[in-house]
Order: structure tokens, then sequence, then C-alpha cells
């Protein structure tokens, strides 16, 4: 495919994307949050606590046992103590800035294939969903 050769024009301008989102400096400031936790063992820790706790409690919920208020509390004091935690706070911040950017590439991108060309804001709206049924194709 012609599309894809190292040097057509399409795979010219996905690098000079890349290397745009690369040099941005919210993005390095983004990368530079998610270093500095993945350096941090006893923000990690907490992390990765308070997730298994709270996937835990998913689990029983999602199998009808009701919690009781000592558990969502312990879970609710973990959590804020968690977001109290500027590294993990920070982190958590930048991946979800960091997901939102792929998401919103990945929409872009995937309107121009379906589109044919480059999608105007009222497009990237009515398609907010994600396929034709996320909104304003009439099926909904």
């Amino acid at each position: 495919m012609n599309l894809l050769t190292k040097d057509s024009a399409v795979m010219e301008k996905t690098k000079d994307l890349c290397e745009a989102i690369a040099q941005d400096i919210e993005f390095v400031a983004l990368q530079g949050h998610v270093e500095r936790f993945l350096e941090d063992d006893a923000a990690k820790l907490q992390y990765q606590s308070v997730h298994e706790r709270g996937e835990e409690l998913h689990q029983k919920q999602q199998a009808g046992v009701e919690l009781s208020e000592r558990e969502i509390k312990e879970f609710e004091e973990a959590r804020t103590q968690l977001l109290d935690n500027e590294v993990a706070r920070d982190f958590m911040d930048a991946q979800q800035n960091l997901q939102t950017l792929q998401q919103t590439i990945t929409k872009y991108v995937g309107m121009t294939m379906e589109l044919g060309r480059v999608p105007e804001p009222e497009d990237m709206q009515e398609n907010n969903g994600g396929g034709c049924c996320g909104g304003g194709c009439g099926c909904d």
C-alpha cells in the first residue's frame, strides 16, 4: 500500500504530527508527571492499593453484594489520601489528559477516513458518541 511507504505524504505528515506532539510543552510536562510517579514507589503502591480495592468493591457490587458503610468509608478515605498525594494526583491528571489527547486524535483521523475530508467542528459534535448511533444520523 503506497500510503504506508516511508516517504509517502501520509507517513511524512504522521511523523510531523508525532514530532509536534513530542515537542509540545504541555505533552512534555504530562510525560514528566508520569515519569515522576513511576519513580515514586510509595505513590505507586498507594495508587495500586486504592485501584485494587476499588476493583474489589466494584466486583462485589456486580455480584449483588451490598457494600457496608465501613467498606465505603475506608475506600473513600484511602481515595482522599491518594488524591492528597501530589505525585499520584498529577499522574492521574496526566494519564487522563494523555488518554483524551489520544482519543481526540484517533477520532479526527477516523472521521477523516469516514468522511473523506477533514472533519468540521459540527462533524465532530454530531459523532460525539462514536459510531453512527452516537448521534446525528437518525438511528437514535
